[in-house]
């Protein structure tokens, strides 16, 4: 469906802003609105390794089970779950810090307007707890004591499944992750332009994640500077 005119002027008004050196965010709404298509020219994996996520997922699923969708965005991941949430009785819990997001939400469960790594939020025990692109947009300094209280809340059985930026690899090898990651976002036709500007507008608001934090990960999927593990 085409855009209309007034769409066209408030996206291209919104790249206008990220140009200025505006910071990137979910909560802006026409970042929320275009988020789907977004994330699929950004990231050429996407459907990929979200069908990969949740084939994993399914294997830690009980019935009448607990999934954490933490970073839910639109309902992706849960929209590839759905079938299994309703087979076994799923509690389905998707939480985002985005009221833009969760107003567009069109998974399983009622969303929940919440940042997950918040201190003060108390994590329910769960058997899955899928972070999906999400661990990069905390902070640095929480995430050890956010990692530890989600460890503490998982079932017996249970499972954590993150798919994030990584922290780079040293040397060399580095830099040809990095380029690929360009590559793949240059071959879905994104326009260096609008790759520059992204990146430009994620400073101070995206890190990579130290997979290391987490016990025992165990890597799924990589593709360039974005990986996926398992954490049981």
């Amino acid at each position: 469906m085409a855009m209309s005119k007034m769409q066209a002027k408030t996206k291209d008004t919104d790249m206008m802003g990220l140009a200025r050196g505006e910071d990137w965010s979910f909560k802006r709404e026409q970042i929320a609105h275009d988020f789907d298509k977004h994330v699929r020219e950004q990231l050429p994996w996407y459907d990929i390794m979200s069908g990969a996520a949740a084939h994993i997922a399914r294997h830690y699923i009980p019935q009448n089970g607990t999934v954490l969708d933490l970073g839910c965005s639109t309902g992706n991941t849960g929209l590839l779950l759905e079938d299994c949430v309703n087979a076994r009785g799923v509690h389905y819990i998707p939480v985002d810090n985005s009221q833009q997001m969760i107003d567009i939400y069109r998974g399983p469960g009622t969303p929940i307007l919440q940042d997950f790594s918040d201190a003060d939020w108390v994590i329910p025990e769960y058997d899955v707890a899928i972070l999906f692109l999400a661990m990069m947009f905390t902070a640095p300094h929480i995430r050890r004591s956010f990692i530890k209280r989600l460890l503490d809340s998982r079932r017996d059985g249970g499972c954590i499944i993150v798919v994030d930026k990584a922290e780079s690899f040293g040397g060399y090898i580095g830099t040809i992750m990095a380029r690929l990651t360009l590559a793949g976002k240059l071959a879905t036709g994104t326009s260096e332009v609008d790759i520059v500007t992204k990146e430009l507008s994620l400073i101070g608001i995206q890190r990579p994640l130290d997979i290391k934090q987490f016990p025992n990960p165990v890597e799924v999927f990589r593709f360039g500077e974005f990986a996926g593990w398992v954490i049981e």
